[in-house]
């Protein structure tokens, strides 16, 4: 049996294909990877919030999924949008990794600091941090905006610790912010195998149900909220306590609510919801 299975194609997402065709790898099933450009890759210059919707990074792939071009997509949980679109579902969420957002450049914030990010979930929770920030726009894949720090003279870039772990680049991480700082991407850490309704049993052994009931319970909130790339939205679940925030853009106000309940906790944070 061949399984085909689709990814972004940078060498992250083709990194992240191949540890979850390791995972489903067996006797009789042969994988054959398929990268997918989507629309967050073809545009790397403009704002998310210009490109589209939260989902930029998935569209592409997720019709593929449908269309039977493949039958496995692999994705980035926290690049998913908060609910999987009619025919699809997460079939698997792989062993969550570090879920923490990592300073590159430097070991800590300091007042004047140019620091790059397009996250505006990261901008905001950096500048309620240090608000004498100069938080500057910056995408691209790791490569990318690891080589951009130094070509524009940025004191610091922040990036998710897992991808850096997982393309043999933690040397590059001086400093790992605690989500007490700064609170993760709803799923961020963790790697969703996402299948055609009713076809569950392709993926189902390489699920973790642990990191699926964290990850669930943080898209679950944020869906809820109605937050997205646009909004400065966050959740995150650290096995005992479910978390979520809102933010202003600018930092200037933080709200964290932290509980079992995702909805109860979207219901409070809701009133707060710049989305």
């Amino acid at each position: 049996m061949l399984l085909r299975v689709g990814s972004r194609g940078s060498r992250l997402a083709l990194t992240q294909a191949e540890l979850a065709a390791s995972r489903l790898r067996r006797p009789g099933i042969e994988i054959a990877l398929m990268p997918i450009t989507t629309a967050g890759d073809r545009d790397r210059t403009k704002p998310f919030g210009e490109i589209g919707s939260r989902g930029v990074f998935v569209k592409e792939i997720e019709e593929a999924l449908l269309d039977g071009r493949i039958d496995v997509a692999v994705h980035s949980a926290k690049d998913m949008t908060s609910s999987d679109p009619a025919g699809l579902i997460v079939g698997a969420y792989l062993e969550r990794e570090d879920p923490r957002d990592a300073l590159c450049g430097a070991d800590e914030l300091r007042p004047g600091m140019r620091v790059g990010t397009a996250s505006v979930r990261r901008r905001a929770q950096l500048l309620a941090l240090e608000p004498e920030l100069s938080i500057e726009p910056l995408r691209g894949n790791i490569d990318t905006r690891l080589r951009k720090r130094g070509e524009r003279g940025l004191d610091a870039v922040v990036l998710a610790a897992c991808g850096l772990e997982r393309l043999g680049l933690s040397g590059e991480i001086g400093l790992r912010l605690e989500p007490g700082q700064v609170l993760p991407e709803a799923g961020q850490g963790a790697l969703a195998l996402q299948v055609r309704a009713g076809e569950e049993e392709l993926v189902a052994e390489a699920d973790h149900p642990e990191t699926r009931r964290r990850v669930e319970a943080e898209r679950a909130c944020v869906f809820a909220i109605g937050g997205g790339c646009l909004a400065p939205v966050a959740a995150f679940h650290d096995g005992a306590t479910l978390t979520a925030l809102v933010a202003a853009d600018d930092g200037s106000w933080v709200e964290r609510r932290s509980g079992d309940d995702p909805s109860a906790l979207a219901t409070e944070l809701a009133a707060f919801s710049p989305a």
